[in-house]
């Protein structure tokens, strides 16, 4: 019994307010780090447009980058597992079309 109460205390409870719920659409990530942290910017580039805003910026420690890099590993391995292969054409880098075709409705 003693055990299930350590759980139980361990255990952090996430709150997820409703503006962050709804998520942030990036296109590209661009990573930089230091020798005690990794910054992510989350850029969104649209077509046809010159500039790009960053939409989010992360800074983590080097041990949760590696957390997050085997989190992401195993879950595109789940994701495929369900879906099929992801097929990535450039898989050094990747930079939406900024002057790409335009759609039409």
């Amino acid at each position: 019994m003693e055990n299930n109460n350590n759980e139980q205390n361990n255990q952090i409870q996430i709150e997820l307010p409703e503006d962050v719920a709804q998520g942030i659409y990036s296109n590209l990530a661009i990573i930089a780090h230091s020798s005690s942290e990794f910054v992510i910017d989350f850029v969104r580039i649209l077509p046809g447009m010159p500039k790009a805003k960053v939409q989010s910026r992360i800074v983590i420690t080097p041990e949760h980058a590696k957390r997050l890099l085997y989190a992401l590993n195993d879950n595109v391995k789940r994701f495929e597992s369900q879906n099929g292969p992801i097929t990535v054409d450039n898989p050094a880098g990747f930079l939406p079309p900024i002057n790409g075709p335009i759609g039409e409705a």
